[in-house]
């Protein structure tokens, strides 16, 4: 067998025709995309409904006022300016494991221009490019598709050429024995030809409403059955009686042909439909050779049993040939052809029992702001806002975390969550549900993490839910809620000066007790904790042991009586002055910060400026991330580290903030206000804002701890040969591709849903315009949410957070 995979299937079915009813529209799906009503269409007779309850969004247009088209579905479309995808679900009667024919049909209009061009996808899947060469004619997409899902989620997705749009989508539902396949696949329509007629077919002569077009042949004469001919049966494509009584014939030839280049490099199927519809004398006879492309497939003679005939191609041009035989008086004959792309479709989804979850829950509290549309959990990158996902099953995908928090949720807990039985995080704080807590919550055998607080519920909590609990009810840390600005832990060390501005910047400069920093002209006034140089010189033992560099000079380790010292000596070569010098030493010595390595001294003799820390036991923070240490640090470490400083990163491995940019910042004549601080920051950790404004808020804070989040998560440097670290992970996340951000020295072990919370909330933190990343509070709520979500997932209990409710007894 050649390149060419030929199937010849000659298919004669029952004696008995089939009787031609059900033309109820029973199972249609019929849309007229940004119509506010429903109603018949003239000549068809198909009842169309408006696209609302259908899709989210979308500007609805409507052309009859420019030119008021006769076909109705014609004189509106929907827009869509916002999001870059937005999908349509249909939910078929029949549900999964099942046959639909999925058309999508796109007008323009004279009137608007020239159309925009976009992609179109079936779920995850894409599909086709929509492009429309001419605005004044309409194009039409159509799929015969095999679904696995009880869902069906048509998107279209923005390619930055223009606001994608659409005017009708349709779904008939298909016999399941119609176009079957050696795999289950899908069947996107390139031809649907009907030959010698002048008329178009459709619903309701075909009762599965195909669209059987004209085609343009030449040197061919029509023929139709006569009242005498009677059609005996169908073949299991069930072609209409309509189409198969016409055909076409050669004149003055022995050959009919049918060519087409291909458009695509997938194969082709083709189904070619064949009846006799002349009476034939006792001394006429019709034969004829069918070849596809060159190759002979077999004899045919037609008769008045409708018979199809399927053949595939991958050649990159397609002829079919239909000629005489020698034994035959008549030429040869074709009645309809249809020509297929097969295309194989991943198909990848939700679990449909988690996914009618999701979709009930969004019914039911009402979530129209979430822009969830489509699959919740597939692709990746458009997961529904909330969701965390478990996507290790090869085709469906099933929902790990619920995030609801301070949604406005109110009523009660949905029933419908006992059904996500893969559920081990769920959050709904901070929201107004009242009631019952539900019993079935600890019935959840994967649940590890539950947060109720900040609700009104008024009923006792079920004794089984505290006793799944290893430590009965967590309550929250009691932080500090009158403070405008929370603190978060940052990890920094003196060898890699990486983050320029860090919220303890905007918090020492917020507190009324303290005054403007020291002016550039003002000396540091003498303490106890001055060093001199040949004291500095002793300490180091002569700088023997040289532990780091940065930007301010070289780091070296020494000893001041029985405690362990770094000592940061000014370079004469250093790009920071002596202004950049006295506010880090000042600083310092102003704050007392358990986030913060603490001050011993510094010198300041002459042209010798240095300033002396703690020595941190364990190396600095880069010394693991980026310099090859054989013991890596684990993710829940890392999670721990981003998300908050205990005492200090001592032989624990607990994190403290050290050379954190001080240096850096140093104020102008006013520096009443975080945005007069002159900044000469590290590349890549900086706000880009302050490239523009120069000035700094309380989200420049935000975007270079974002910087170190994607540090932590990545074991990557801010910039690495040039590539700065926000756009690497970026254009990742764009593919969905989490697992390749996450350093590749954890060998996968990482939890793929605290994963991708991890990375959610860095590239919220590093965006560009500084009103749309979070605050650092809800930073460390999100990464506080890992922590507990990681280490309740390793030890197996159910982590509780029912404040505000210990007064509710168990039950």
């Amino acid at each position: 067998m050649t390149v060419l995979r030929v199937i010849f299937s000659i298919l004669v079915l029952h004696v008995a025709c089939m009787i031609y009813a059900q033309n109820d529209q029973s199972g249609f799906i019929s849309i007229d995309c940004g119509s506010e009503s429903n109603y018949t269409q003239n000549g068809t007779g198909i009842n169309y409904v408006s696209d609302d309850g259908f899709i989210e969004g979308g500007e609805s247009y409507d052309l009859s006022r420019i030119r008021n088209y006769r076909t109705r579905v014609y004189n509106t479309l929907r827009s869509f300016p916002q999001n870059e995808r937005n999908c349509y679900t249909l939910r078929p009667q029949k549900g999964k494991n099942n046959r639909y024919l999925i058309r999508a049909m796109f007008f323009y209009g004279e009137s608007r221009g020239q159309p925009p061009q976009f992609d179109l996808h079936i779920g995850a899947d894409y599909w086709a490019t929509v492009y429309i060469s001419d605005p004044s004619i309409y194009v039409v997409y159509e799929m015969l598709h095999l679904t696995s899902s009880d869902y069906i989620h048509v998107c279209l997705v923005n390619t930055a050429r223009g606001d994608p749009f659409i005017t009708s989508l349709e779904l008939r539902p298909l016999d399941i024995t119609m176009y079957k396949q050696r795999s289950p696949s899908s069947l996107i329509l390139n031809y649907r030809q009907n030959f010698g007629t002048n008329e178009t077919v459709r619903y309701d002569d075909d009762k599965y409403d195909r669209i059987w077009g004209l085609p343009n042949v030449v040197r061919v004469r029509a023929v139709q059955a006569s009242d005498a001919v009677s059609l005996k049966s169908f073949s299991e494509e069930q072609v209409p009686l309509k189409v198969m009584s016409t055909a076409i014939t050669p004149i003055n030839s022995t050959e009919l042909y049918y060519r087409w280049n291909a458009t695509s490099i997938d194969e082709y199927i083709i189904y070619v439909h064949l009846a006799e519809v002349e009476i034939l004398e006792s001394n006429q006879k019709r034969e004829f050779n069918i070849y596809n492309n060159g190759i002979f497939i077999g004899t045919f003679s037609p008769s008045t049993s409708i018979t199809t005939i399927m053949l595939s191609s991958n050649s990159p041009t397609y002829e079919l040939i239909l000629r005489q035989t020698l034994n035959s008086t008549l030429p040869p004959i074709l009645n309809a052809i249809e020509v297929y792309t097969l295309k194989q479709l991943l198909q990848n989804q939700t679990d449909d029992q988690d996914a009618a979850v999701m979709w009930g829950i969004k019914s039911t509290y009402g979530l129209t702001n979430l822009n969830w549309q489509g699959d919740p959990c597939v692709p990746q990158q458009y997961a529904w806002v909330g969701l965390y996902c478990n996507y290790n099953a090869p085709r469906a995908a099933r929902i790990r975390s619920l995030n609801l928090s301070s949604r406005g949720l109110s009523g009660e807990i949905a029933t419908a969550l006992a059904n996500l039985t893969m559920l081990d995080s769920l959050d709904l704080s901070n929201n107004n549900l009242t009631g019952n807590v539900p019993k079935f919550l600890a019935e959840l055998d994967s649940l590890t993490f539950l947060n109720l607080m900040g609700n009104n519920f008024t009923r006792p909590i079920p004794a089984e839910l505290l006793a799944k609990s290893k430590n009965g009810i967590e309550e929250s840390s009691g932080e500090d809620k009158s403070s405008s600005t929370r603190i978060i832990a940052v990890i920094l060390a003196p060898i890699i000066a990486c983050i320029v501005v860090l919220s303890i910047i905007v918090f020492i400069m917020k507190q009324p007790r303290k005054k403007a920093l020291i002016k550039s002209e003002e000396v540091l006034t003498p303490r106890k904790q001055q060093f001199t140089y040949s004291e500095v010189l002793s300490i180091t033992n002569n700088f023997q042991k040289e532990i780091g560099r940065g930007g301010f000079g070289r780091v070296f380790q020494g000893s001041v009586g029985d405690n362990q010292v770094a000592v940061k000596m000014l370079s004469e070569s250093s790009s920071q002055g002596y202004k950049e010098f006295q506010a880090e030493v000042k600083l310092l010595m102003e704050v007392r910060h358990t986030n913060i390595t603490s001050l011993v001294g510094y010198c300041d003799d002459n042209n010798h400026k240095g300033i002396i820390y703690d020595f941190m036991a364990n190396g600095n923070l880069g010394e693991h991330l980026f310099d090859g240490r054989p013991n890596v640090l684990s993710w829940e470490r890392r999670l721990q580290i981003g998300c908050d400083a205990a005492d200090e990163m001592n032989e624990g491995f607990q994190a403290k903030l050290a050379d954190f940019g001080l240096s850096r910042a140093y104020p102008t004549e006013d520096a009443s206000h975080a945005s007069s601080v002159k900044v000469a920051g590290t590349i890549g950790y900086l706000d880009p804002e302050y490239h523009s404004t120069g000035r700094l808020t309380e989200k420049s804070d935000v975007y270079s701890f974002g910087v170190l989040l994607l540090e932590l998560i990545t074991g990557r440097r801010a910039i690495t040969e040039g590539v700065n670290i926000v756009n690497w992970v970026q254009s990742l996340v764009e593919e969905g591709n989490v697992e390749a951000i996450i350093d590749s020295r954890l060998e996968g072990h990482f939890d793929i849903n605290t994963a991708w919370k991890g990375v959610e909330t860095a590239i919220a933190c590093v965006c560009l315009t500084s009103v749309e990343r979070p605050t650092m509070n809800d930073v460390a709520m999100d990464l506080k949410h890992c922590v507990q979500t990681e280490k309740t997932r390793q030890s197996g209990y159910m982590s509780l957070n029912l404040e505000g409710l210990n007064d509710l007894k168990p039950r």
